[in-house]
């Protein structure tokens, strides 16, 4: 899995009619900058109105999962997101003309193939993942789903589905990599019972389906009237059951293809939850409500550890600041110069690592018998991560200063001794204004909290 945030390098449009809404529309993928997410936009609408793909802006699930915010609704939006997740891009904007991007074959193959032709790019923040810490679980009985998230430091998927159907029978379909999903998931198309087909049609679900789209599976004996009907319906020249047990419509792109689409299905939908996962996803019977229900629950558990979460630190990985870029941005010199590594930054949050040793000077004088690193210095440390991020929202920050105006609600939770690494993360808790920052800083060593703090400081041009 990347590590760091991913975007694409150039926009690049795709066409098409929408499945349920069928109007045809232009939707273009647009480079976006770090920490942006994934949003669409409807330039067809006044004011061009952004709608975050978030699953609270989930408002309807008729076949499809739909997002609306700011007045503009999105129509079928879980093939794109599912691509997105696929090809681990964290950062776009999308714009349509139109209520619902392009249902194109029924699958997510052909975004990957316009995602890949824009081509994607590495950006200097690291991803935001969120890692399942317990297990979550979702049950609805009366639709007989059931759906899990265990704990696991990757990204893996397995769905069941079994509709009672002797065309279908039981099918299962996984992913025990992310890479997995462009050769063997996104391919896969959307599918419907025959027995579901015209009733779709006649409550204006599938305007856009014209049976080159979706695999239609046959469940029930079909008169050749019946047939001849659904040839005038979707402007056929003939409609004819194969035996394999679907209409002649399509080829199977694989034996389990309705299983890997609802694999791809839950992969879309479950990014609406707004963070990349880690987490063994176990789901059987799924469909987009029951999708968007733990959705909701996953979004919820973020929530509840936001305030509390660590900052993954992977030595292995290149940092977003070295020392010798810290020593350019930061106004201190040995010894006193305390941060090893940044780590991430982003819009609110900066994180970095000091590497705590006994050959600091200050064990010196300071408990020489039991060296205990001074809490003062570990404030310090909080303080020197928020000051470079203070420091880079400013294009020049060698030109600036960064002092202390305030220290409050500090606690001291653990010792810090030789030998350990306290990792730090600094959150914003307000917009700079006129130069005052105010960040709520943690310092952690392992996954235990020693230290925190909210600090106010104020930004200064040098020479004033």
């Amino acid at each position: 899995m990347h590590l760091k945030q991913h975007t694409i390098k150039e926009a690049v449009t795709l066409s098409g009619v929408g499945l349920h809404t069928g109007v045809d529309v232009h939707m273009t993928f647009l480079p976006a900058r770090p920490n942006h997410g994934i949003k669409f936009q409807r330039v067809d609408l006044d004011g061009q109105p952004i709608v975050d793909a978030d699953v609270d802006n989930v408002v309807d699930l008729s076949r499809g999962t739909t997002i609306e915010q700011n007045g503009a609704r999105i129509n079928t939006v879980e093939h794109t997101m599912a691509a997105l997740v696929g090809l681990e891009i964290d950062n776009i904007l999308i714009q349509l003309d139109g209520p619902e991007p392009p249902i194109m074959d029924g699958s997510s193959r052909m975004f990957i193939d316009a995602l890949e032709e824009a081509g994607t790019e590495e950006q200097n923040a690291l991803r935001n993942f969120f890692t399942i810490p317990e297990s979550i679980f979702y049950r609805d009985a009366s639709r007989d789903v059931e759906i899990a998230a265990l704990p696991l430091d990757d990204y893996r998927v397995t769905v069941m589905i079994d509709y009672k159907s002797p065309v279908l029978g039981s099918q299962h379909a996984s992913i025990t990599d992310i890479s997995q999903f462009k050769k063997e998931i996104a391919s896969a198309r959307t599918f419907c019972f025959l027995h579901e087909l015209e009733m779709l049609y006649k409550n204006n679900l599938i305007k856009g389906g014209d049976l080159d789209n979706a695999i239609v599976v046959v469940d029930r004996v079909v008169e050749e009237g019946e047939l001849d009907y659904l040839a005038k319906l979707f402007n056929k020249p003939k409609v004819v059951v194969k035996e394999e047990g679907i209409l002649n419509n399509v080829e199977l792109r694989h034996s389990n293809e309705p299983a890997r689409h609802k694999l791809l299905d839950v992969m879309g939908d479950l990014a609406l939850a707004g963070r990349p996962l880690k987490a063994q996803i176990l789901a059987a019977r799924p469909g987009h409500a029951a999708n968007v229900a733990f959705a909701k629950k996953i979004k919820r558990m973020m929530e509840k550890y936001e305030h509390a979460s660590i900052p993954n630190y992977d030595p292995n990985q290149p940092p977003v600041y070295d020392i010798n870029q810290i020593k350019d941005i930061l106004p201190h010199s040995y010894p006193f110069l305390l941060i090893d590594k940044v780590i991430h930054i982003d819009d609110s949050t900066v994180a970095g690592v000091k590497n705590v040793t006994y050959n600091e000077q200050f064990f010196q004088g300071h408990f020489p018998g039991n060296p205990v690193m001074p809490g003062v210095l570990i404030v310090e440390s909080m303080a020197q991560i928020g000051g470079i991020f203070v420091l880079n929202t400013v294009p020049d920050p060698q030109n600036y200063w960064t002092y202390f105006l305030k220290i409050e609600d500090c606690k001291f939770r653990r010792p810090v001794m030789p030998g350990d690494t306290l990792i730090i993360r600094c959150d914003l808790l307000e917009p700079i204004k006129r130069g005052i920052a105010k960040m709520r800083g943690r310092a952690f060593v392992g996954n235990k909290l020693v230290t925190e703090s909210t600090m106010i400081a104020s930004i200064v041009k040098k020479n004033q």
